[in-house]
């Protein structure tokens, strides 16, 4: 039986990478945090983990993670009360396959997109 994922994702910087996602997104990091080469976050039910790839161009960058909530509207509401970019074509929107959806783009441009069943 499966019972859960942790997607991992490349980061350029550890510690850009550690700040968006604890300061801007409400993440914490989880597991041995002496590793430079690799960070584990957690936020409620789910975690991301993180390895080194200092050589990796954001422009060429096709990482992406589809996160499930419950509480779209306010996961939402939150980002944007922090100030937290949300991709120019991902503003909350209620897409045809029956998804509230948004986007962000992480600092090395993984495509972090939280959807909510309607």
């Amino acid at each position: 039986m499966l019972t859960t994922i942790h997607p991992k994702l490349p980061m350029r910087d550890k510690t850009i990478t550690r700040n968006y996602y604890v300061n801007q997104l409400g993440f914490h990091e989880i597991g041995a945090a002496g590793y430079d080469e690799y960070l584990m976050l957690q936020k409620d039910q789910i975690e991301i983990h993180f390895f080194l790839f200092k050589e990796l161009d954001p422009k060429e960058n096709y990482g992406q993670v589809y996160i499930r909530t419950n509480t779209i509207d306010q996961v939402y509401q939150t980002l944007i009360e922090n100030k937290v970019t949300i991709h120019p074509n991902g503003h909350l929107q209620t897409k045809p396959w029956m998804q509230k959806e948004f986007s962000l783009l992480d600092p090395d441009h993984n495509l972090l997109t939280f959807g909510q069943a309607i």
